[in-house]
């Protein structure tokens, strides 16, 4: 019986965790939607230092998006190595691209591959074009 106790105990504290982290999620990403993306960064920041796999995808879009990628290939990484499907997506296409790394078809075709196997459509669809090209894989057109 104490075994069920402390299977219970470890399953209501996994909850309240989760919601206790939701709602700074909640507010970073109305700041964001609103505009307000320095309070979306210093709310989503100390959460992707700790390791918060949503918070370190959502900085590196903001770096994305405002075309410093070199930050955004930081923080995508961050996330994309704990499995995050659009971070893998998202890095792969910048080392497809030459954003914020050097251009390099192995490494996009790497990531790409991750978030395909993940059931990602557009890195399925990358990955075709990439074998079509040539670039970072024989080219095959099957």
């Amino acid at each position: 019986m104490l075994t069920l106790k402390k299977l219970l105990l470890t399953i209501s504290m996994g909850c309240l965790m989760t919601a206790v982290n939701a709602a700074p999620m909640d507010d970073a990403r109305t700041a964001y939607n609103k505009g307000d993306y320095k309070a979306a960064l210093g709310i989503w920041r100390p959460l992707a230092d700790q390791g918060d796999v949503d918070a370190q995808y959502n900085i590196g879009l903001m770096y994305e998006v405002t075309q410093n990628y070199k930050e955004a290939v930081k923080w995508y990484r961050l996330a994309a190595v704990q499995g995050n499907e659009e971070a893998r997506y998202n890095i792969g296409v910048l080392y497809a691209q030459g954003h914020g790394v050097t251009q390099n078809y192995k490494e996009a075709v790497k990531w790409l591959r991750l978030a395909a196997e993940q059931g990602d459509a557009k890195a399925q669809y990358n990955i075709g074009v990439l074998y079509a090209q040539g670039h970072g894989v024989t080219q095959n057109y099957k």
